[in-house]
């Protein structure tokens, strides 16, 4: 489930620039309080310079007593709105506090923050950055599988670019690609619509 130094699909469409590029993990959590104390010390171990922002997504375990405890930035969600609501309140936050790019990170430790520092970061100059996981049958349903291969080619298609894994959430994106973007989609389908968009 984690990303890897050879397993990461750019989208690289910009012109270079020369300002230090602002970054801030995103990351959606509906009751993941279990995670988050470890999930956010082993982020803050991995990447420095970098903001976190947690968005509760109306969460009813102990995440909403956890959060003023972890030194983070964080917004809440009064019921559970779905993943995709949560990362596009997350995303309207990077652009209205003109953060460069936007990482994003699931809240259940499925992915790696010391993977983190892979995210090609020197040259300020990628759209969106992905971090894939293994897309095999011994992975993951059969039905989830069919759907993330096609998903993936069709956005592979469109966009000129392999990508291996539509519906990561380990995902590296500039804020001014995200403004520019209208998504529908509140749920799981968020990220893929996210990179059909993108990439058309």
């Amino acid at each position: 489930m984690s990303m890897s130094s050879t397993n990461t699909d750019c989208l690289n469409r910009r012109s270079a620039q020369n300002h230090n590029i602002k970054y801030l993990i995103l990351i959606p959590a509906y009751n993941a309080a279990v995670y988050l104390a470890e999930l956010v010390s082993r982020v803050k171990k991995s990447i420095s310079g970098a903001d976190i922002l947690i968005i509760n997504d109306g969460s009813t375990d102990r995440t909403s007593e956890l959060l003023p405890t972890l030194d983070v930035i964080s917004l809440s969600n009064q019921v559970n709105q779905g993943k995709g609501y949560s990362l596009n309140r997350g995303f309207r936050y990077a652009i209205e506090n003109n953060y460069d790019y936007c990482i994003t990170i699931d809240a259940d430790l499925q992915h790696l923050p010391e993977e983190l520092p892979l995210f090609p970061a020197e040259s300020g100059r990628l759209d969106i950055c992905l971090g894939t996981r293994e897309i095999s049958l011994k992975s993951m349903p059969p039905a989830r599988w069919l759907t993330n291969n096609l998903t993936s080619l069709i956005i592979s298609i469109l966009s000129g670019c392999r990508i291996r894994d539509s519906q990561s959430g380990y995902r590296m994106m500039a804020t001014d690609l995200l403004e520019n973007l209208k998504i529908k989609s509140m749920k799981y389908d968020f990220e893929s619509e996210l990179l059909l968009q993108a990439g058309a």
